[in-house]
Parts: C-alpha cells; sequence; structure tokens
C-alpha cells in the first residue's frame, strides 16, 4: 500500500502521478538543453508542442507563460527552469511565481530565511 504525504496548502506535490501526466511537457523542455531546439521552439511555438503531444492545460500554460499551470499539468521545476531560460527568467524568477511575490520580495525572503 502506498501512502501519500499530505499535501502542502497551496503547493503541488511532484510526485509518479504528476511525473506521468507531465511526462510530454517535461520531455519538451528537456530538450532545450539544445540550442536547435530553442530555436525551433521560438520560431514556431504551436508546432513545437504539437510535436511533443502536449494536452490542452500544458499548451495553454506555456502560451501564457503561467508556471503554476506548469506545475498543476506535471512540470517538474528543474525542465521548467529549461524553458524559463528561453524567456530570459531564472529559478528566482519562477519561485517568485509560484509563490505570487515580486522577485525582489522572493529574494529578500530567502535572505531573511537564510540567517534565522
Amino acid at each position: 500500500m502506498t501512502v501519500k504525504p499530505a499535501p502542502i496548502p497551496g503547493t503541488t506535490l511532484f510526485d509518479g502521478d504528476q511525473a506521468q501526466k507531465g511526462y510530454a511537457l517535461n520531455k519538451m523542455c528537456f530538450s532545450f538543453n539544445s540550442a536547435e531546439h530553442r530555436e525551433r521552439f521560438r520560431a514556431d511555438e504551436e508546432a513545437y508542442m504539437a510535436a511533443y503531444g502536449l494536452n490542452h492545460a500544458q499548451a495553454e500554460a506555456i502560451r501564457t507563460r503561467n508556471v503554476l499551470g506548469l506545475l498543476a499539468a506535471g512540470g517538474n521545476v528543474y525542465y521548467l527552469a529549461k524553458f524559463a531560460g528561453i524567456l530570459g527568467l531564472d529559478v528566482q524568477d519562477l519561485g517568485a511565481a509560484q509563490t505570487g511575490m515580486t522577485k525582489e520580495a522572493f529574494k529578500a525572503k530567502l535572505r531573511e530565511a537564510a540567517f534565522q
């Protein structure tokens, strides 16, 4: 019997179910390790997403650059960082988006936590 941990309010837990749900999305984001693939995506996002078989929720979250939507659609933050890089964003930008904070407020919260 598999016991799932209690949910953390406001957090999407990345577990086996989420990994399966997000396989196509994460596979696409992993492809962004290649400069050629990043350019192909930039040239025609819709065709690129279709080639990887993204479902409607995943494709809409990509279109709208919705980080929380990408996580809910099975995205793993490690692979989503590859997508964020195409947009000129970093992991702190993703963290800020996840928490609904500005990047500066998110960084301040990280600094505060480091000194406690």
